[in-house]
């Protein structure tokens, strides 16, 4: 049984920094990856949780036959795909602390970040970043506000319209932010009550979440 408060630090270094024109910025990955304890179908890989949609959004965005399973094969796809595509990983946390195992974002106390404008600074290629979530608490793009502020920076709104885009200025270089809907269930509520869906869902009854998803994830990451 797990001592409490569990210690839940990501199991991931930043991926593909070096080469990176867009990085993927989220929060943690379960407890379970953590702990080592995957399931069959999870990819021990960023965004590997066998529940979570980012990996098939990207695979209906892209046609990658994806392989959805815990082997090295999965792992290898995932990293060719972001290496090709000069797409890089750095989510915000760096640990968290949490009183129950689970996989949300409010439920994370004692919160280390990441320092992710010391990496942009040191990566200057970098154009984008795509927030696998907003500015709920303890959501990506909270989280990169927070850090932006401790280096005296802040976000200037441009879309104020979800997805949000915001820009923020890095010594002398603008960098792109797109705050997106989350690839997580959680957030089916969310885009449940949004008109476009509704709009959508109206003219077409077998579109679903995922459709809305892969919709409003395609151009951002596919523009160069």
């Amino acid at each position: 049984m797990a001592n409490f408060p569990f210690l839940h630090t990501h199991p991931y270094p930043p991926f593909n920094l070096e080469h990176a024109t867009k990085l993927i910025v989220g929060t943690l990955p379960p407890p379970r990856f953590t702990s080592g304890e995957l399931l069959e179908r999870d990819v021990d890989f960023c965004y590997g949780s066998a529940h979570g949609m980012l990996w098939p959004i990207l695979d209906r965005i892209f046609g990658l036959d994806l392989k959805f399973e815990n082997t090295y094969a999965a792992i290898k796809q995932r990293e060719d795909f972001l290496i090709h595509n000069h797409i890089g990983i750095c989510d915000m946390v760096a640990s968290a602390e949490r009183q129950k195992i689970d996989a949300s974002d409010v439920g994370m106390q004692q919160v280390q970040l990441r320092d992710l404008v010391h990496y942009l600074r040191q990566h200057r290629q970098v154009k984008t970043l795509l927030f696998t979530g907003g500015n709920s608490k303890n959501g990506p793009e909270y989280f990169f506000r927070q850090n932006a502020r401790a280096h005296g920076l802040k976000l200037k709104i441009k879309h104020d319209q979800v997805p949000r885009i915001h820009t923020i200025d890095i010594d002398g270089r603008t960098v792109k932010t797109v705050s997106l809907t989350a690839p997580s269930g959680s957030a089916n509520r969310a885009i449940g009550s949004m008109p476009l869906y509704k709009k959508l869902k109206a003219q077409d009854p077998s579109f679903t979440t995922m459709d809305f998803r892969v919709m409003q994830y395609a151009p951002f990451f596919k523009e160069d």
